[in-house]
């Protein structure tokens, strides 16, 4: 059996208003080494940040690894781990009967992601002074201000 590198993926999603300007950030850190990445729309919701920042810091990895993420984001997090965004895709990107689930084409990206690594999510709290969450939410914020 290979050994996998082991990558740190921190990520943020920023939006002023929602919808409204929005940007991402993510950190990527393998051993000592370590990448910024971020990005913005001009006219996104937090939630398709937060996505994003997930999907362009897993999309810059070039071959399999055991990355361990790190989030702010309970949408994002709870909907992987607890198996609803795989039910959503499966059930036609329905949330129930009734209601669409948000964000299918980010979600659909990212589920193919994910399936390529060995995952593993840490709940941070944001605006807490956790040194990366707070660094990818200044490169968010700093992306969505380019678009006001």
């Amino acid at each position: 059996m290979e050994e996998l590198k082991r990558v740190e993926l921190f990520t943020d999603g920023a939006c002023s208003g929602n919808p409204g300007a929005g940007g991402w950030g993510c950190i990527l850190r393998c051993g000592e080494v370590s990448k910024e990445l971020s990005g913005g729309e001009a006219q996104t919701t937090n939630n398709r940040m937060e996505l994003t920042a997930l999907i362009k810091g897993l999309s810059a990895l070039k071959f399999r690894c055991h990355v361990t993420v790190y989030s702010d984001s309970k949408y994002v997090l709870d909907a992987i781990t607890q198996g609803w965004a795989q039910k959503w895709r499966a059930n036609g990107w329905m949330r129930n009967k009734k209601d669409k689930a948000l964000n299918p084409d980010l979600w659909e990206t990212l589920l193919g992601l994910l399936a390529r690594h060995e995952m593993e999510y840490v709940w941070v709290k944001g605006h807490a002074g956790h040194p990366e969450n707070e660094r990818c939410d200044a490169l968010a914020v700093a992306e969505s201000q380019k678009y006001k």
